[in-house]
Parts: structure tokens; sequence; C-alpha cells
């Protein structure tokens, strides 16, 4: 495992802290989770002095426990955008408008971005626009901390605070002038386009829908991925895309996918398949 001084990571998550409450953070949710994910223990709304005092004790234990640390910020008057598992192009477009730069792990990034007054829906624009990941759920690992992944060991990465520029906000306005805002009728990811009735234009099914309606994973308040990815698969072999089809185009949307490869998109694929076939039995069995 890397070692950092202890005063260093505190000193970043104080950094961390201190940039969320000068954009009106009025308290945060607490959240330990260990190397698998699993819940470890919870806190509500808890005010920025008692976690600034305790910060140093919790980081010394998270770190000890092998336990993720991660906080949600309660806002105020902004909304807090948080724009998860950012390429390097995407950050360099995002420094103009972020308050908060994280680094999550080796090449993973994370941008957060407080808007003033921004119209219904402006959140999930900005992460189609950045290509962000569309189940982020502004809770965020506090910098200083480890990292706990199962995939990272034993090398476990500290998450840094890179940037930050205490009170920056950013209008809708100036964030469609800088290009990063997708227009209300774009298309998401695989949203489909369907022409006629019988899908003659072979549409994908909507990726973000998936995500949208997946339950919530276990001991975790972000959307359980897997099912996200078993549904897409099962719509979109349902509407007529070979298997083979699925399997790249899950590549392609997915950063579990992507994370887990080709035996994890192959699995996936193939219940899902399994699941079509029963489908259809059933379907003409009751025709």
């Amino acid at each position: 495992m890397n070692q950092e001084k202890h005063g260093a990571g505190v000193e970043q998550a104080w950094g961390m802290l201190n940039l969320l409450v000068s954009l009106d953070a009025q308290a945060f949710d607490l959240t330990t989770t260990d190397v698998d994910g699993h819940k470890r223990s919870f806190r509500r709304a808890v005010g920025f002095a008692v976690l600034r005092q305790a910060m140093p004790g919790m980081v010394d234990a998270a770190n000890r426990n092998q336990h993720n640390l991660i906080v949600r910020p309660r806002h105020g008057r902004f909304e807090l955008v948080q724009l998860d598992d950012l390429s390097g192009n995407m950050v360099e477009r995002m420094r103009v408008a972020a308050f908060m730069i994280l680094a999550t792990s080796p090449g993973n990034h994370q941008a957060w971005v407080a808007v003033a007054e921004g119209t219904p829906g402006l959140a999930r624009r900005l992460r189609q626009a950045s290509g962000a990941d569309p189940s982020a759920s502004g809770a965020a690992r506090v910098a200083g901390s480890f990292n706990f992944k199962r995939k990272y060991a034993p090398e476990f990465p500290i998450v840094r605070l890179l940037e930050g520029t205490a009170h920056r906000s950013v209008s809708e306005t100036e964030l469609q002038a800088l290009g990063l805002v997708a227009a209300p009728g774009a298309m998401a990811v695989g949203r489909p386009t369907r022409v006629t009735s019988n899908r003659s234009a072979m549409a994908w099914p909507s990726y973000e829908r998936c995500l949208q309606n997946a339950p919530r994973a276990r001991d975790s308040d972000r959307a359980d991925i897997s099912r996200a990815d078993f549904t897409f698969c099962l719509l979109a072999i349902d509407w007529g895309w070979s298997m083979a089809a699925t399997h790249q185009r899950l590549l392609e949307i997915s950063s579990k996918a992507r994370e887990n490869g080709v035996a994890y998109v192959r699995l996936t694929v193939e219940r899902a398949a399994a699941a079509a076939a029963r489908r259809n039995t059933t379907r003409i069995h009751l025709l």
C-alpha cells in the first residue's frame, strides 16, 4: 500500500470540505464501505464543524480498517453536480467551470460544478455532454483517504484533490457557451430512434433509462449497474440485435463492462439471451 503522512491526508480532506462549504453545502451524509463496497456505517446530516474536527481520526481509522470514507454534501442555493469517470480531455475542458477536481485512482478523475438557477434536467445534460457516469449519486470519497477496491489491492490509490476554486459557481448560460451542456432534445447514448413500429431502423434501447430504472445496489445509494447492463442486453436482443452486436455495444456504453472485461460481458449477454428466449416462448404459448 502507498504510504502518505497522516497530516497530508487530513489537509486534503479539510481542503475538500472547505470547497464544498464555500458553495453552500449545509451538512454532510457520511458513509463508510469496505473493500467489496458493502456499507459499514452511516451518519446523516453531520455538520461541517463536527466533521472537520473528527476528520483526522476518521481518516486514520478508515485507512487502518481498509474502509472507504464517503461524504455526500447537502447543498443549499447551488446545485452541486458530480461528473465522474471523466476522460483526460474532458477534465481539461471542465477546468474553467469546475470548483473542484479529484483524482480517485490513476487515470480516473471527477469534477464538481456548482450551478446557480439551473433548469430541470441540467445535471443529466451535463453528464451526457461530458461523457460522465450517468449513475453518479453525488457522494464522493474523501480526498486524502484511500480508495479501497479489491481490484487495486495491494497498492490502493489515494484520492487526491487536484484543483479547487472556492466560491466558483457558473450559470447554465455560461455552461452552454462553453459547449458543456447537451441540448434538451439531444439523444442520450443508445437512446431509441424508432421510425417504424417494426423497428426497421434497428434502434438501440436507452442505456440511460436502464440505469435510471435499475434498483439500488446492495448497501449502496447508486444504481445496480449489473442489473442495468442485463436489462439493456435483454431489450437489445428482444429488439432483434445479435448477441455479438449487443456484446460490442455493452462494452462501448457500460463503465462496468469495460472495467470487468470480456468475461463479464459474455455472461451478461448470455443470461439476457436466455431470458429473452424464455420470454418469446411464453409469448408463443399465450397466442
